[in-house]
């Protein structure tokens, strides 16, 4: 979306990323901190050995709150929300009536009668807005635009946090609650976005400075920018939503499928009952119906291979076009994703981008390209 600087959105940090040096850009709507003086490869890595704060409070948060919440919720997902235990997190996908990804978000049982739900900040408008009108009459849709989000990311995030919030190292990968975290309140679950070990921070806007001033404290923590978000979540094999994933797409062509939990797949009352089911479920059952399937993709020489490149078989006619790519700093060489056809998403084959008009030689690679470090205890 294009935006001019003065109709941007800013977030509760605004001030600090400032202060702290960052360069800003427009995002989602919003004014956010791309990176800051250290540079994109030094927070990466900083990440990916110590801990990482970023930002996130452009996301949407809110709640859902009812007796029949999650039984409503369920109706607009294809993923298992009746049975989420309570104090469990888990990734779900809300779909249109063609079976296309109108978001991918993030849910939290907080109770029998309440959700805790996050959606992607561009996403987040329409999405209240289509959750309200499809479910709002069977229980509270409840946005929390008075909400910060902050992530601290990395195999030293625990050690940090603990300092400031005992116990909370002894959350589990996809489990949270409540916590005070040196005074201030706040909803911490340990997950995030970059493949590392982690935790999404929610707490009041008015508290966020304080927070991310006392995180940034710790000797582990640096202040990270969206360029890093981006190379990490990249690496973790983790899609973009408006670049690998969009309202035209398909969990099964998106490679998705390990999110739709066998209740909802096949047999018994709670089997399909979303939007796009019949198409969802026919691809799923029938792989062969698939005419696009998400790969990830190694370039074999040094040249970044970025969104939008063309995908050739060698023969040079085109098969596909990649949703993201970089050259990723953990194990500099150039990765990305990319659509192809089905039958070119075999692991090891060999096909070519091109790159300002050279064709550079990629193999469809295993994702992620650098393994999850997620703490499951």
């Amino acid at each position: 979306m294009s935006a001019t600087a003065s109709a941007l959105l800013t977030t509760p940090l605004n001030a600090l990323h400032i202060e702290l040096g960052a360069r800003m850009v427009p995002f989602a709507g919003y004014s956010m901190p791309v990176q800051y003086p250290q540079g994109l490869m030094d927070e990466h890595k900083h990440t990916r050995t110590a801990a990482g704060l970023f930002d996130v409070s452009h996301m949407g948060q809110l709640r859902l709150i009812g007796p029949d919440a999650a039984a409503a919720f369920e109706t607009l997902v294809p993923v298992d929300v009746i049975d989420l235990a309570i104090g469990k997190q888990r990734y779900g996908l809300l779909l249109n009536d063609e079976g296309g990804i109108v978001d991918d978000l993030m849910f939290f049982r907080v109770s029998e009668q309440e959700l805790f739900v996050i959606v992607n900040g561009a996403c987040k408008v329409a999405d209240i807005a289509l959750i309200t009108e499809r479910i709002g009459q069977r229980c509270q849709v409840l946005p929390l635009p008075d909400q910060a989000l902050l992530a601290l990311q990395g195999p030293q995030a625990a050690t940090a946090l603990a300092r400031l919030a005992p116990g909370v190292d002894q959350l589990v990968f996809m489990t949270g609650g409540d916590f005070d975290v040196d005074g201030i309140d706040c909803f911490i679950t340990r997950s995030g976005y970059t493949g590392e070990d982690g935790f999404e921070i929610s707490v009041a806007a008015h508290d966020a400075e304080a927070l991310a001033r006392k995180l940034l404290a710790q000797p582990e923590v640096q202040p990270i920018g969206l360029g890093a978000r981006n190379s990490l979540r990249l690496e973790a094999g983790l899609c973009l939503y408006g670049s690998d994933l969009d309202a035209t797409t398909t969990p099964p062509e998106a490679g998705l499928n390990w999110a739709i939990q066998k209740v909802r797949r096949t047999g018994g009352a709670r089997a399909g009952g979303f939007p796009g089911a019949d198409k969802v479920l026919g691809q799923i059952d029938n792989p062969a119906s698939l005419s696009r399937k998400r790969v990830g993709l190694i370039a074999k020489e040094r040249i970044p291979v970025r969104e939008q490149v063309e995908i050739r078989n060698l023969d040079g006619q085109v098969v596909g076009v990649t949703t993201s790519g970089l050259l990723a700093p953990t194990i500099d060489q150039p990765i990305a994703m990319a659509y192809v056809e089905p039958a070119l998403a075999a692991i090891g084959t060999q096909l070519h981008a091109m790159v300002r008009s050279k064709a550079v030689p990629v193999e469809v690679a295993a994702m992620p390209f650098v393994p999850p470090r997620y703490f499951r205890g």
